[in-house]
């Protein structure tokens, strides 16, 4: 590490966010105790953007990625991306929507990586699913210049999630799976509103999908999990069967907002403030858990910029 940016460093981290959502990343720099002195981010969700500022008025918000100036930020000392990952996604497969990689939605990426030659940041984090194309998997792996290691969050949680994680911060040796199950984060007290009224099949008390909806939608959003089991992988949702499903004392329910907040490694209520002088609705809530990163994965890899400050 050079004088300079051990100078910089003392006086705090200036760190940059793109695509930052709720700011997780920044929630597990203050966890770490880890001092900012500037903190921007790009970011567009105005529901994402609400949470950020409730919870952190001192960020600064620059608005839609493909407008940005990347010169004012040369050399700050951190960068986060968590770029979108629609158009990557397998579950766009499974789910029989369009799927084109690097060409659709996903392709933001580039700028992400527009932004990494720009300004040389000491430390940087890119994260995304796993790639439905290898050949997209190679390409993101070859702009970003470090290969990415694949982490399951129930290495941490309650919550199988397995996304790819780009750095060039130093990490130790990845905890084993964690015995957090969905059961150790449900509430004791849920509202009848998130229990279902439909009909449902046990299938199998013993096994993680224990039984399932009779409803007309997809297999994976029929599916009831065992609450001895860990929940797979949160997903954004716009409503209805997307949400995951729990058995909770032989009836099924939807997982309530706090859950999928437990799930991710966040404050209870994290993502409850207003938005437009009106109270954030669930399906709001439970889509920016679905798009966000799981705190204690993000902490572990960001754990490693506080060994060497």
């Amino acid at each position: 590490m050079t004088e300079n940016n051990e100078k910089n460093n003392s006086q705090g981290l200036r760190v940059l966010s793109l695509c930052g959502g709720v700011e997780t990343g920044l929630y597990a720099l203050q966890q770490l105790g880890i001092p900012i002195r500037e903190y921007h981010t790009y970011e567009i969700l105005p529901e994402a953007i609400a949470v950020s500022q409730y919870h952190f008025p001192f960020v600064v918000h620059h608005g839609d990625l493909y407008e940005a100036d990347f010169e004012q930020f040369k050399g700050f000392d951190l960068l986060l991306a968590g770029t979108c990952c629609q158009s990557l996604s397998r579950v766009r497969i499974e789910s029989k929507e369009v799927n084109n990689g690097l060409d659709g939605k996903s392709g933001i990426f580039f700028k992400a990586i527009e932004c990494l030659r720009a300004i040389q940041p000491q430390y940087f984090m890119f994260e995304n699913v796993i790639p439905s194309s290898y050949e997209d998997l190679k390409t993101m792996t070859e702009c970003i210049g470090v290969e990415p290691i694949l982490i399951d969050s129930g290495r941490f949680s309650s919550q199988n999630r397995e996304r790819y994680y780009w750095t060039n911060i130093p990490l130790g040796k990845l905890p084993d799976e964690s015995p957090l199950v969905l059961k150790d984060i449900m509430e004791n007290s849920v509202d009848e509103r998130y229990f279902y009224k439909k009909n449902f099949e046990i299938l199998d008390m013993s096994k993680r999908v224990c039984a399932e909806l009779k409803v007309n939608s997809m297999e994976m959003n029929r599916r009831i999990y065992n609450p001895d089991f860990k929940c797979c992988t949160l997903t954004c949702v716009n409503g209805g069967y997307h949400i995951k499903s729990v058995m909770d004392n032989g009836r099924p329910r939807k997982l309530t907002p706090v859950e999928y907040e437990r799930l991710q490694g966040l404050p209870d209520g994290y993502t409850d403030v207003l938005l437009n002088n009106r109270k954030m609705s669930d399906t709001k809530r439970y889509s920016m858990m679905g798009n966000g990163w799981t705190e204690p994965v993000i902490e572990w890899i960001l754990g490693g910029i506080k060994n060497e400050i």
